[in-house]
């Protein structure tokens, strides 16, 4: 699983970033958490507000922080739907 964290650098990049670090530690996950700051990248996605999140390859949200709680949610979901 490879997790992205579409954006320039803000203060909600930042904390997205540790909170998908801290809820994959909490789930025991190994999974790779890039940070993505080329805007022509980030464009790319669809995004028009950061931080976005893109979990292999789709883009779940932009525009806010998910809680923990749902963040863990949106990760179960991405698992099943990849390795059912």
């Amino acid at each position: 699983m490879v997790i992205k964290i579409l954006g320039t650098g803000c203060a909600n990049c930042k904390r997205l970033k540790r909170l998908a670090q801290e809820v994959l530690k909490d789930m025991n996950l190994n999974a790779q958490v890039v940070e993505v700051t080329d805007i022509p990248t980030i464009m790319s996605y669809g995004v028009s507000a950061t931080p976005g999140l893109v979990i292999d390859e789709k883009l779940i949200g932009y525009g806010g922080v998910p809680s923990k709680t749902q963040l863990e949610q949106i990760i179960r979901r991405a698992l099943l739907s990849c390795c059912g």
